[in-house]
This record gives C-alpha cells, sequence and structure tokens, in this order.
C-alpha cells in the first residue's frame, strides 16, 4: 500500500466517521437522557436533506438557507415528536414507555419516508449544497466538501460538549440522565428537557442529512444507512454514552474503509456486524459503557 492510497483511505475514513458521527450524537442523546430509541431520525434525516435541496433549488434562495431550513425543519420534526407522540406516552405506563414509544416511531418513520416519496418521487436528486474542487497538498487530495464535512462535525462535536457541561440546560439533561426521579425531585423540569432533547437531536439529524447527501444523492431511504450505521456504533459505544458514541463512530467508520480497501466494499457491513456481536459477547454494556448506568 502506497503512501497516498494510505492517506485516500484516512480521508474516506475520517469523512465517513465524521458523519456517522453526527448521526450517532442524535441518536445516543435520545436514549441517554429518555431511555428512547427513536426509530424515526433516519426520516428526520432525510427530511433535513429535502428542506434543504426544497429552499436552495426549488425556492432558489442561497444555499445558507438551505442549511439553516434544514436546520429548522429538523427542530420541528423533533418537537412535534414530542408534542404529539411522546408527551401522551409519558402519561401511560412507564414501564412500557421504551417498547411504546420504539413502535409508534417506526411507524412514523414509514409514513415521513412515504410521504416524501409522494411528494418527491423516487428519482434521485442532487444536493445543491456541496462545494466543488479539490485541495492539492503534494500527492494527498483533499476535496472541498469533505474538508468542509469534517470541520462542520468537529464545530458541531465542540458546540454539544459546551451545551452539555458549560449550561443550565445541559447540567439538566445531564442529571436526568443519571437520574430522572432523582433530578425531579431537585426540580428539574424532566418533561421540558425531554422536549429540549428531542429538538436538539432534531437539528442534528437535519444537519446529517445535508452532509450525506451532499456527498450522494437525495432519496426517500437515504437515511436508513445511517442511522443502521448510528444504531451499531450506539451499541458499541454504550447506549448513552455520547463521548464513547463518537470514539466508536471514527474507528468503525476508519475500519470500515481499510476492509472495503482490502476485501472489496461488500465486506464493509458485515465487519462491523461482526464488531457488534463480539462487543456484546465480551461487554454487553459496550466498551465504554457501564451495566444499568447511562451517562452523556
Amino acid at each position: 500500500m502506497t503512501l497516498d492510497i494510505l492517506m485516500s483511505i484516512l480521508v474516506a475514513g475520517i469523512t465517513t466517521g465524521a458523519l456517522y458521527a453526527l448521526a450517532t450524537v442524535g441518536l445516543s442523546l435520545v436514549w441517554g437522557s429518555m431511555g428512547m430509541l427513536n426509530m424515526a431520525h433516519a426520516a428526520m434525516l432525510t427530511m433535513g436533506g429535502y428542506a434543504a435541496f426544497t429552499v436552495s433549488s426549488a425556492l432558489g434562495l442561497p444555499v445558507i438557507a438551505g442549511f439553516a431550513g434544514a436546520i429548522v425543519i429538523g427542530m420541528i420534526g423533533g418537537s412535534l415528536l414530542y408534542m404529539l407522540i411522546v408527551r401522551n406516552l409519558l402519561k401511560n405506563d412507564k414501564s412500557t414507555f421504551e417498547s411504546n414509544v420504539m413502535i409508534a416511531t417506526v411507524g412514523i418513520g414509514i409514513a415521513l419516508e412515504n410521504a416524501i416519496l409522494m411528494i418527491y418521487g423516487g428519482q434521485p436528486l442532487k444536493q445543491p449544497l456541496s462545494i466543488p474542487g479539490t485541495l492539492m497538498l503534494g500527492p494527498l487530495a483533499l476535496p472541498y466538501q469533505n474538508i468542509v464535512i469534517i470541520l462542520t462535525v468537529v464545530v458541531l462535536m465542540a458546540f454539544i460538549a459546551l451545551l452539555l457541561n458549560r449550561t443550565r440546560m445541559g447540567r439538566a439533561i445531564r442529571a436526568t440522565a443519571q437520574n430522572r426521579d432523582a433530578a425531579q425531585l431537585m426540580g428539574v423540569a424532566v418533561n421540558r428537557v425531554y422536549f429540549q432533547v428531542l429538538v436538539l437531536s432534531g437539528g442534528l439529524a437535519g444537519i446529517c442529512g445535508v452532509m450525506v447527501s451532499s456527498i450522494t444523492q437525495l432519496s426517500p431511504p437515504l437515511g436508513n444507512d445511517p442511522m443502521l450505521k448510528a444504531f451499531i456504533m450506539c451499541v458499541v459505544a454504550g447506549l448513552g454514552n455520547l463521548p464513547g458514541a463518537v470514539a466508536a463512530a471514527f474507528g468503525l467508520a476508519l475500519l470500515e474503509a481499510f476492509i472495503q480497501y482490502a476485501a472489496g466494499a461488500r465486506w464493509g457491513f458485515p465487519s462491523l456486524l461482526f464488531v457488534v456481536i463480539a462487543v456484546l459477547i465480551w461487554r454487553p454494556s459496550g466498551l465504554f459503557g457501564r451495566a444499568q448506568i447511562r451517562r452523556l
């Protein structure tokens, strides 16, 4: 393996890892604070991609407006998910909340994907929010699109870290994740925390949808693959563990990139499944998790 091939694999792996990390953080944030597996996360990601396409292409507004539109649509989707589904399910038997909300969000995800299919059709569309050109560093070619994706994800990860560790909202989210009942007794408005978490997760999903579609194509099942990979990385890291989820996203993306180069593209996903099986056998709570503890 020559140096330029190695660097190309690393660039591809880091770019994919950044996308996986963005999808994983939104999923892990909801699970860690609410104990809820949001199966509609993939559809929200797809909505973000199509929202940016609609604003930038169909309406002819600037690219930055399309990016903002994706964030707004994702946040609106998260807020509606809480107000119409989650809030009502929380009023029922809390012992069945996790299973009930998973089934409900599966249905919502299917409905949203079919709605997108009816509105935009099944023909793949090109996302206008892409940056052409390549930065040459000796033998290494770095597409500007990859650079923007990596830098955007790094900025977002830093924002999430500051939000969780330095703000009152972040402290409330972490307290709820550690012990919901104790947080409620200490005056934390748990229902408001749930609303904030779903809105934040929806915004991240919208951004991720723009990023993924900018290097692939827009299609109704756009979010399914990132959602599946994000779930794998959440399991490997330990459900609800945000730092571990980010580390697992980059690590597994690099592993997938090297395996695809060495053995072919068809072996990339099976290798991730093998890692999940090995982790579940060796450490059922995840590489970075601890049994019966959820932390952000």
